[in-house]
């Protein structure tokens, strides 16, 4: 499949003589007997039974009932079909895509535009087309769920103006994965939907490289502790104004940028694709973010084990292969991990120990609402050596402090039923691009995850917003083999 190009056509032949010798050989033999052995005990253990076939994958198709019926018969009282019928507002597709493509590159309130033009057409099209069936979305009443936290939370805040912005715009994206879901009905829809991720990954990327060599944007002075990365002069944030959230980006498209250069056929998709893995790689770099680093690493190996396990030979060489060539700053920075003379990480320490502090004082139940405002309302008397801060700097901690315990919950729960369904999928897939999208999404969704725990992923509304088209894009994938073929529109 990739031996079209040369120069791919090398490198794969050069990894599969150095994955033969490995696999002939004797320590090679004994290794692949115990991973035959490991995954025989995980597949038939019951804990992996249980949460490889969930029983809510079984679900028939749902219904709005007697409510769709009642607005599907005023909708033609009104005479409506015929005024609408061909129209672009029948295209939820069209709009999904635009908002999910355009997400790094567009202003917020625009993206929030888009992404509502996407729900008032999927809404017109099920009264439009009244015989079509919803199928049910896996995460879908724990998205529900957390929606309503933040919703409840908004307006239960410590400071409910400071909160209405970010309560309800989080609200808005966070159901945008239902429209998502329900607007893309076909095998073609959805992987032209992952090549426009890609393509907008890769156009983010080229424009961040640019800024690398050019200095353009701005640069913050608490971005790099200069005493101890003195070489590091700018740290590339490209579209999204802060290279952790580029970097976080980016951790959910690479994989699919790979899962997509495996499965393309043709020399010239190869070609493509690899320059858009190889541009968004070079980007990642050039972030200096090392919660990302650690978080793509970990996507790529989770990649690689749930593709093909026997692949973890090659992982020592390809750790070693990454401290020869890349340079001596990406070396030191990402070594530097933990280190808590760095600035950047005894920040962080102390933020997470303030907030855990303020946590235990009873906003753990309830959170204090979200935003900005409704946390300087009340961290400031908790943190620790006088450390100001906008956010946790931790995902999991920051969706507690906002929404209560039962936001956090809820969160989990999305993300459990979200694993699950690819696990399910991952399990029986037969069909190998169903099956790399499907290890891609797995991949990308768990980096993003580790990253998280170092910073706060929801603070750029429009990365909060890729977070849940990801998850129902994942869903998707889990069904893929399933989708009928059909046309884009």
């Amino acid at each position: 499949m990739i031996r079209e190009s040369l120069i791919l056509g090398t490198l794969w032949y050069a990894l599969s003589r150095a994955w033969t010798a490995l696999a002939r050989s004797a320590p090679g033999r004994r290794f692949d007997a115990l991973c035959h052995w490991f995954g025989r005990q995980w597949r038939e253990s019951a804990i992996v039974g249980w949460f490889c076939a969930p029983r809510f994958l079984k679900e028939g198709a749902r219904e709005l009932g007697r409510v769709r019926t009642a607005l599907c018969a005023l909708y033609e009282r009104l005479r409506l079909p015929a005024a609408v019928r061909g129209s672009i507002f029948l295209r939820p597709f069209l709009w999904c895509a635009l908002a999910a493509a355009l997400a790094p590159l567009v202003p917020t309130m625009a993206l929030l535009g888009l992404a509502a033009l996407g729900g008032g057409s999927l809404a017109l099209t099920l009264l439009h087309e009244r015989e079509r069936r919803l199928a049910p979305f896996p995460p879908g009443l724990p998205v529900l769920l957390y929606a309503l936290c933040y919703l409840v939370a908004t307006f239960t805040s410590v400071n409910v103006r400071g909160s209405l912005y970010v309560g309800l715009l989080s609200v808005a994206f966070v159901l945008f994965s239902f429209v998502v879901w329900h607007a893309v009905t076909t095998r073609e829809q959805l992987d032209l939907l992952v090549a426009l991720l890609v393509t907008a990954g890769a156009g983010v990327s080229c424009y961040g490289i640019l800024q690398y060599f050019f200095r353009w944007g701005y640069q913050s002075t608490a971005w790099v502790d200069k005493d101890m990365f003195s070489a590091i002069r700018f740290r590339v944030s490209a579209t999204l104004q802060n290279p952790n959230m580029l970097g976080e980006y980016l951790i959910l498209m690479i994989p699919l940028g790979g899962a997509k250069l495996l499965a393309a056929k043709g020399a010239r998709r190869k070609l493509y694709y690899l320059a858009c893995c190889g541009a968004m790689c070079a980007c990642m770099l050039l972030t200096f973010s090392r919660g990302a680093w650690l978080g793509l690493l970990l996507a790529g190996l989770a990649f690689f084990v749930l593709l093909r396990p026997r692949l973890l030979f090659l992982a020592p060489l390809a750790v070693l292969a990454l401290y020869l060539v890349l340079p001596e700053t990406v070396v030191s920075r990402f070594t530097s991990i933990g280190d808590l003379s760095d600035h950047s990480t005894s920040y962080r320490v102390n933020i997470w120990l303030g907030t855990l502090r303020m946590l235990r004082d009873g906003y753990w139940l309830r959170g204090i609402g979200p935003g900005d405002a409704a946390f300087n309302a009340v961290y400031p008397f908790y943190s620790y050596e006088t450390v100001v801060a906008p956010h946790a700097h931790n995902l999991f901690l920051q969706i507690t402090c906002d929404a209560g315990i039962l936001g956090l919950a809820s969160f989990l729960w999305v993300l459990l039923r979200y694993f699950r369904t690819l696990c399910c999928a991952l399990r029986t897939e037969t069909d190998g691009a169903s099956r790399l999208l499907q290890t891609a999404f797995t991949a990308g969704m768990f980096g993003f995850l580790v990253q998280a725990m170092t910073d706060y992923s929801f603070y750029n509304y429009r990365v909060m917003l890729l977070f849940w088209v990801y998850a129902a894009l994942g869903a998707l994938c889990a069904r893929r083999s399933q989708l009928p073929q059909g046309g884009i529109l």
